[in-house]
């Protein structure tokens, strides 16, 4: 913000007038001069830096109206010319619960791709429709709720157990993965400007946060420092060290006895102190409440607000801030701490320009021509692409040919909008539901059925079967199956849920286990099972019948063309499994227990249905030549043996002398994501170095152990499981390390 000011600017804006005639698209730039006005106040003089200018601001301001900007919602400070803000606002896939946006595969959908320049791409479609949204906003003085430019994304908790609701919002169950993903989300989302934020991201729920949905407002999340650093902290540290991640929101729960709010450990020694974070923190919305109502740690309002501010909250989502005069009063707080958490949000919304007059930043000359335009529905389709998990594919079943005859599409998620959203979402008017999509890929020879078929989650009420026998009279059956946000989801939302939002059981519904059962008996045509979810479905009763498995996630506004894409062969699978999929909800500890023993591909003894890092391809891969030289440089040659180009997701793993007892089995490192044309090979190096050999002991401090490490590098994670589901072999080296 080093642009001087005049008393008078002239900006000239340039726009696009669009007109068509036919299919030719004629454009004329024209322009427009905006006057800027002349500052009123000395905080609005842009030539000073935004902490500058937070200083002037804070000194002018009254107690009472301190304490006003202290809560979500600010109101207006008519004769300091501070209009009113609201700082609620999401995206965790797009701008959500604010009308029109484009909507992008739900978070986990994400982590799948494993793809760290799409999400920053994707990251930056959603800061250009965020602008252009708020700016189209301004203009009609809407200052509600979802309508500003602080999100509180991304999700970068820990997808620990499969039963958790909200586990859909995250990237997965790895902190490795989470963390690179995270980081190019938050990358793209605030831009790359020196001087302004495109928009303010924010890492959420720090932390130890990933369930009971039921419980969270009471729940005391009691971990080990190694679990709390070797799991539950990196992506939290990433995003602040790496990305310079805005905001940071504190979990409901409580970790080690203290909510995490109001926590000196989490906020201060951990979060400021070591990380060096320095934007602002907001509690999860009635999280600080929760301290006197539920957590039971203060006694009065007074007392919950003290506790947060001291900590470092310095934006209260919910009512209590609304007492920080009073806990002045009491002496529980100093004006001095207000002042100190005032500037650290208020710095938030400088940064942003929200202080500066309208037409003088980089942004505000976004419109809502960008908002859910063709070329953002393009990377929501690649996304959706890179998303989709093949699991299974016998006999080379997908793709299915294009001019099949007759095809048979059933299922209650074929042409169901809502398993596209997720949670958190946008509108669009134009989703392309399963259905959609493929009826649009086929041939228009091609005879098409399509049959709801059965109840989402219950047993027909009409017990009459027209659908089942329509299977057989096809060359090919897709079945359209599993769950929706209606099933899974935060505590309110999944109005289907007798448990919150949490699940109690990783299966298929009942109804749709036998009628999938009752149509495999009556043909003998290829069966192709597409699955919609947020979290693991375990299918050991279908996985032996059904001839292909696709996991489509919630793939967002364009997943039906992208589910059409892969299924017919536009676009080969290459989407892989960024949380295990359990057999059964019997392999998993108790959900209550934070201890990470048993728990994801790291820690899990037990042999899963579907393995982390597995997905299929419809060509074949080769790793060989591997090597690491004295300078932890890893090198791979990696070849596509098969007949068609394709994706692959290339991941590297490290195992301890001690993996499997004290130390992770298998370990991330390392991804990346290369294209390879048929019968073409790639030579890779990944540049490792000691600390990518660090484990963690009791204390959660990094350390190296004495002796012999393992290397992997593959298409899936290196377990026999990955092998049996037909992931291709990968290679492995061995290194001896020592700490003299």
């Amino acid at each position: 913000m080093k642009n001087a000011n005049k008393l008078v600017t002239l900006v000239f804006v340039s726009f696009f007038v669009i007109s068509f005639q036919g299919c030719k698209d004629s454009r004329t730039q024209e322009k427009e001069i905006v006057e800027i006005p002349e500052p009123k106040f000395p905080w609005e003089n842009t030539a000073l830096s935004a902490k500058e200018r937070v200083d002037i601001l804070v000194k002018e301001m009254t107690l009472e109206e301190k304490c006003s900007q202290m809560l979500d919602v600010c109101p207006p400070i008519e004769r300091l010319g501070i209009p009113e803000y609201n700082w609620w606002n999401e995206a965790l896939h797009g701008v959500a619960r604010n009308g029109r946006a484009t909507v992008f595969p739900q978070a986990i959908g994400l982590g799948a791709t494993f793809d760290e320049d799409l999400i920053k791409r994707v990251g930056n479609v959603i800061s250009d429709e965020a602008r252009a949204k708020y700016n189209e906003a301004i203009k009609i003085e809407n200052r509600s709720r979802y309508a500003g430019l602080t999100f509180w994304s991304p999700n970068v908790n820990i997808f620990r157990d499969a039963r958790w609701g909200r586990g859909q919002e995250t990237y997965g169950e790895d902190p490795y993965l989470t963390s690179r993903i995270g980081v190019s989300f938050v990358k793209g989302l605030q831009g790359d400007n020196p001087n302004y934020i495109k928009a303010a991201a924010c890492a959420k729920h720090y932390a130890v946060h990933s369930g009971p949905e039921e419980l969270r407002h009471e729940f005391d999340a009691v971990v080990s420092k190694k679990d709390l650093y070797e799991t539950y902290l990196p992506a939290f540290k990433a995003l602040v060290t790496e990305a310079n991640v805005e905001g940071v929101m504190g979990a409901y729960n409580r970790t080690q006895g203290v909510p995490c709010c109001g926590s000196p450990y989490l906020l201060q020694e951990i979060l400021k102190d070591d990380w060096g974070f320095d934007g602002y923190i907001v509690s999860d919305c009635g999280a600080i409440s929760d301290f006197h109502r539920f957590h039971k740690v203060t006694n009065t309002p007074e007392e919950s607000a003290a506790m947060a501010l001291k900590a470092g909250t310095s934006v209260n989502c919910g009512n209590v801030y609304k007492v920080l005069k009073s806990a002045l009063d009491q002496g529980l707080i100093t004006e001095e701490l207000i002042d100190t958490r005032l500037k650290e949000n208020l710095l938030t919304r400088f940064k942003l320009g929200l202080f500066d007059p309208v037409g003088s930043g980089p942004y505000d000359n976004l419109d809502a021509s960008v908002v859910d335009s063709e070329a953002n529905r393009k990377v929501a389709r690649e996304a959706a692409q890179k998303s989709i998990v093949l699991l299974k594919n016998k006999n080379n079943i997908l793709p299915l040919d294009k001019n099949i005859k007759t095809l048979y599409v059933v299922g209650p998620n074929a042409s169901n909008e809502e398993v596209l959203l997720g949670n958190y979402y946008g509108l669009t008017s134009n989703t392309q539901t399963i259905l959609d999509g493929i009826v649009g890929k086929v041939s228009p020879g091609t005879s098409i059925n399509y049959k709801y078929g059965m109840l989402p989650f219950r047993d027909n009420v009409n017990p009459i079967d027209w659908s089942t026998g329509e299977a057989g009279k096809s060359d090919a059956c897709i079945a359209v199956m599993g769950i929706s946000a209606l099933l899974e989801g935060e505590e309110g939302e999944a109005i289907a849920s007798s448990e919150k939002g949490d699940r109690t059981q990783l299966k298929l519904p009942q109804n749709q286990i036998n009628y999938i059962k009752k149509i495999k008996r009556q043909t003998d045509k290829p069966l192709i099972l597409v699955l919609t979810g947020g979290s693991p479905i375990a299918i050991p009763e279908l996985h032996d019948i059904v001839d292909a498995v696709l996991f489509v996630w919630y793939p967002g506004e364009e997943g039906g063309n992208a589910v059409a894409d892969v299924i017919f062969g536009d676009v080969p699978p290459s989407g892989k499994l960024p949380i295990t999929f359990p057999k059964s909800v019997d392999q998993l500890p108790p959900y209550e227990d934070y201890n990470m023993k048993g728990r994801t591909y790291k820690y899990m003894t037990e042999e899963p249905l579907y393995p982390f890092g597995f997905g299929l391809s419809y060509t074949s891969f080769e790793y060989k030549n591997l090597n690491i030289d004295s300078d932890f440089n890893v090198t791979v040659e990696v070849s596509n043996t098969g007949t068609l180009a394709s994706d692959e997701v290339v991941q590297l793993y490290i195992s301890s002398p001690l993996a499997g007892s004290e130390d992770p089995i298998y370990d991330l490192k390392s991804f990346k994501r290369i294209s390879l044309e048929s019968g073409n090979s790639q030579k890779l190096t990944f540049k490792l170095d000691t600390s990518s050999f660090n484990q963690f002991d009791e204390n959660g401090k990094e350390i190296i152990r004495d002796g012999e490490y393992k290397v992997y590098v593959g298409g899936a994670l290196p377990s026999q499981r990955s092998l049996d589901l037909g992931a291709s072999k990968g290679a492995h080296v061995k290194v001896n390390l020592s700490k003299s």
